[in-house]
């Protein structure tokens, strides 16, 4: 599979053959959203917390007696009824985590990187051609390469200046080759990978790999 090569002024300068078993998979729905299901949940903290009415602090006594005050029949101070009562059903401390086998998340990723490809939401480019960080010359890379939108930013290893440059662009993220994930691939219209990070990829989750 072939797909262009363009350079930081956004011209193409040539082609890269991309393994068909990363970039043409069949997108399988049903994976796909599994794997995003579980990297949203295995993102959550679970650490909500509330006191029922054996944890709060406060007397059992019972407020006042039982007939002839005209009130409701109250118990102890700590009924969730009243202010300062423990909660019903609250939330407490728990792991949301879920598991997933591994072939099943290298197939979620290799059906969303493959659907970037038939979208035409896939740019490769030669490299960003940053020597220091400049916000402004990113933002003029990126007006070259036509990317009008969201986008996320992939290199071949971690990149300081390629993130400082991005870092204060709201619509734009950078990741390394290595930690590409659905989530991240999903909520970012296009992918601009430099040729290394494609290889990169490939060398992961290919057929060799």
């Amino acid at each position: 599979m072939q797909a262009p090569v363009y350079n930081a002024q956004g011209e193409a300068v040539g082609e890269i053959e991309l393994d068909e078993s990363v970039f043409g998979v069949a997108f399988n729905e049903a994976v796909v959203h599994q794997a995003l299901v579980r990297q949203l949940a295995n993102a959550r903290v679970g650490t909500a917390s509330t006191k029922t009415r054996g944890e709060v602090s406060g007397s059992t006594r019972k407020l006042y007696r039982q007939k002839h005050t005209g009130l409701a029949r109250a118990g102890g101070r700590r009924s969730p009824t009243r202010r300062g009562g423990g909660v019903t059903f609250g939330p407490h401390p728990r792991s949301y985590r879920q598991r997933m086998p591994k072939k099943m998340r290298h197939l979620a990723l290799r059906c969303v990187l493959s659907a970037k490809v038939v979208d035409g939401e896939l740019k490769v480019v030669e490299g960003f051609g940053l020597n220091e960080p400049k916000t402004k010359e990113m933002l003029r890379i990126l007006d070259s390469l036509g990317v009008d939108g969201s986008a996320l930013l992939v290199s071949a290893q971690s990149d300081p200046v390629l993130v400082r440059s991005a870092r204060n662009i709201s619509t734009v993220k950078t990741l390394p080759a290595n930690l590409l994930n659905v989530a991240d691939l999903l909520s970012h219209r296009l992918l601009v990978m430099t040729t290394e990070a494609a290889k990169r990829v490939e060398e992961l989750w290919g057929q060799r790999a």
